[in-house]
């Protein structure tokens, strides 16, 4: 996301149009409470006890697919001006096996982006491990590990404390700062925000609708997050 974009007012607007798509106005309102004001300069404290309330919230009053689902909406998307390469091709082959190895050489040309600053043995870590944008593929089922914050990647790498892998994690500055408050964590619901994201790049490639599930997660103590991609068998 540009540096240019509030990354909370931008969220909670996704947040907020999302909730009244699958849900009431009462319970919009309801779960929205206490974060009008909220932007990036708001005190962190507040907004991730806000955002750790809005999520139990969200469990309480919203039924699991549509909770789901309103976390879904929230995700940053991957640009699809870079997948449109790959879109045209599988639209021309229906082959899932060369969109994935498309998806995965763009992934491996960007680690080897000098902004990054990641040596080889750490590119040649994440690529033998099948983390990143296109993960791990068996038949229709791709199961996708994030890498770290590209800003944290190499710290993540070359420190051996958990505790602190988990804290630089996540992409999202809400999990990378409730990871380092004392009884702050959010509910994992909220990662369905991230897995928005791989369901966003394969519904742009197959302009199909695709499944996704949460298999791991750093906010529920795992070391990495772990996303299950279950792509349409009617290719």
């Amino acid at each position: 996301m540009s540096k240019n974009i509030d990354f909370e007012k931008n969220w909670l607007t996704k947040f907020s149009k999302c909730i009244g798509i699958f849900v009431g106005e009462d319970i919009r309102q309801e779960i929205l409470k206490g974060s009008e004001n909220f932007s990036d300069n708001s005190e962190r404290e507040k907004v991730i006890e806000w955002s750790k309330t809005a999520m139990k919230k969200l469990n309480f009053y919203v039924d699991e697919e549509n909770r789901i689902n309103i976390m879904l909406g929230c995700a940053c998307q991957y640009p699809r001006s870079q997948l449109q390469e790959i879109r045209n091709k599988y639209k021309e082959t229906k082959s899932l096996e060369l969109a994935h190895q498309m998806l995965q050489e763009q992934f491996e040309t960007l680690l080897k982006n000098p902004s990054l600053e990641l040596n080889e043995e750490i590119i040649q870590k994440i690529i033998e491990k099948g983390w990143g944008s296109a993960g791990i593929r068996k038949g229709n089922k791709i199961i996708a590990t994030k890498i770290p914050k590209s800003g944290y990647i190499k710290d993540y790498f070359n420190t051996s404390d958990p505790v602190g892998k988990r804290q630089i994690y996540c992409h999202c500055p809400r999990v990378r700062d409730s990871l380092k408050m004392p009884d702050m964590d959010i509910p994992e619901i909220y990662c369905y925000c991230g897995a928005g994201f791989y369901k966003g790049i394969w519904e742009e490639i197959l302009q199909k609708p695709v499944k996704v599930r949460v298999l791991k997660s750093v906010l529920s103590g795992g070391d990495v997050c772990k996303i299950e991609i279950m792509l349409p068998t009617d290719n």
